[in-house]
């Protein structure tokens, strides 16, 4: 079952998730290593691979705001961690579907560190707390894009199904 691992409120911006002076790095396979980075324990348990694929990172509002830097998705999405927030900034949304990062809005999802979620299509439940939360779907189509992977998997599936039927 799933267990969060970070808990942070509302507002965390991409420069906190994967700060600025690490732009020269793009390419995905090297992003991980500095989510987080200015939180040195998370980030050594992270680069440490001791938080397992599938942990949650829970957060307020507006998770992802700042600039539109798509690494800040992308170093996520490399340790394989799962976002549940009560909101996200627009174009970190985007990104994060772009490149099929687990994303979840539940607006008034309330938990803490160690919990352990059941992440269902319409509610999140803390099976720690007993509470359970709303969810908001994604649009099918978003949805989709992520359960394939991303936008470039996603699209790829949709070629080649094209051309079978030619």
């Amino acid at each position: 079952m799933p267990r969060v691992v970070l808990a942070l409120g509302d507002d965390v911006s991409t420069d906190v998730i994967y700060p600025g002076r690490y732009m020269a790095t793009v390419l995905p396979s090297e992003t991980p290593q500095f989510a987080f980075a200015d939180d040195v324990e998370f980030n050594g348990r992270l680069t440490a691979k001791q938080v397992p694929a599938g942990s949650v990172i829970v957060a307020g509002r507006n998770f992802g705001c700042g600039s539109s830097r798509e690494q800040a998705a992308s170093c996520l999405q490399g340790h394989g961690l799962v976002i549940v927030a009560k909101g996200f900034a627009r174009i970190f949304l985007q990104n994060a579907i772009n490149l099929g990062l687990a994303v979840v809005t539940a607006p008034e999802v309330e938990t803490s560190e160690g919990h352990d979620l059941e992440i269902l299509a319409d509610r999140v439940v803390d099976r720690t707390s007993g509470r359970s939360f709303a969810v908001e779907p994604l649009p099918r189509a978003r949805q989709a894009i992520i359960d394939a992977g991303g936008l470039i998997a996603y699209t790829r599936t949709r070629v080649s199904r094209a051309d079978t039927r030619r």
